[in-house]
Order: C-alpha cells, then structure tokens, then sequence
C-alpha cells in the first residue's frame, strides 16, 4: 500500500528542486514531482507488464511498465529505478536509459526517466504493489492496446507510444 506520508521532492517545469511534499500533498494538489518507469524484456523481445495493485493511490487495476515508481527526497532517477526493480520485481539489472518525458497530464505531473533491460531471471511480483504480471509478445500487446486502451495507464501509452516510434 502507498504510504501517504512518503516525502517526495517537488520540483519545477525544468525538474529542478524548489521544496518537498509528502505523496498526498504533491497528488491532492498536483505538484510537479519525478517517477522512473522501467521495461523488463526477456530474452524472446517479450515484454513483462504489471497489472496495478487495487491498493494503489493512483491507477489501480491498470496495467503499467514492468515497474514503477517516485523517487524519494534526494533520490536519484537511475538510483530508484533499481530499487524500483528489486521491490516490485525482485530482480538486479543493468539499466539502459531510453527517455526522459517532462511533467504532464500524461505523467501525473511526474517528469518520468525510462529504462530498458533484458533478463531471464525469474520475477517475483509484490502483491503489494501488483495484483498479476507476466511477459507480452509485442503483437499481442500492440493489439490489447489499440483494442482495449483503457486497460492500461497514460504513462505506459505515452512510454509505448515513444518506443515504437524509436523502433520504426
């Protein structure tokens, strides 16, 4: 469960730190804050997806990026993203940077970095903060998106969106 008294930085249109709010004040009021979303493939190009707990204080029940998260105060983007990784997945990788998007509806007001990986460790999901998850073929995920988008969260269509883009 999300603890509501997390202690986020608040930062600016440029990312830039101008304060600090707990995760109830920078969601309740819409303060620009920063979140990392990583993508875990195997070694088939398949990619793994969480379902979002229904716990979570922001799209529960909706499918993500293989993690995700805020960065604490003072945390660094590449710093969360591995523990992001070993939190919710249980794993260890070496990260590539992909994308950087700056704070939006899209994003929740998060400037958001991406990763990618690859791994064939086995995933272990905390059920605290995903319900189910398990590897895509990209086919089968490009029609479940164009099919049924309101399945998934703004942030995955916005990071899905730029990937394929990249890959054209």
């Amino acid at each position: 469960m999300d603890d509501p008294s997390e202690l986020f930085d608040v930062v600016d249109s440029e990312d830039r730190v101008i304060g600090q709010a707990t995760r109830r004040e920078v969601h309740t009021k819409g303060l620009f804050h920063r979140s990392v979303h990583i993508w875990v493939f195997n070694s088939r190009g398949e990619l793994f997806l969480q379902k979002r707990a229904m716990t979570k204080d922001e799209n529960p029940g909706y499918w993500d990026s293989s993690a995700a998260g805020h960065l604490n105060a003072g945390e660094g983007y590449r710093t969360s993203a591995h523990r992001e990784l070993m939190e919710e997945l249980g794993i260890s990788e070496e990260l590539q940077f992909f994308m950087k998007f700056p704070a939006s509806r899209e994003t929740l007001w998060e400037h958001v970095e991406t990763y990618l990986c690859t791994t064939d460790q086995k995933i272990t999901i905390n059920p605290m903060e995903i319900s189910e998850g398990w590897f895509w073929p990209m086919l089968d995920l490009k029609e479940s998106v164009h099919k049924h988008p309101g399945q998934f969260t703004s942030t995955f269509h916005l990071f899905f969106d730029n990937y394929l883009k990249s890959k054209a």
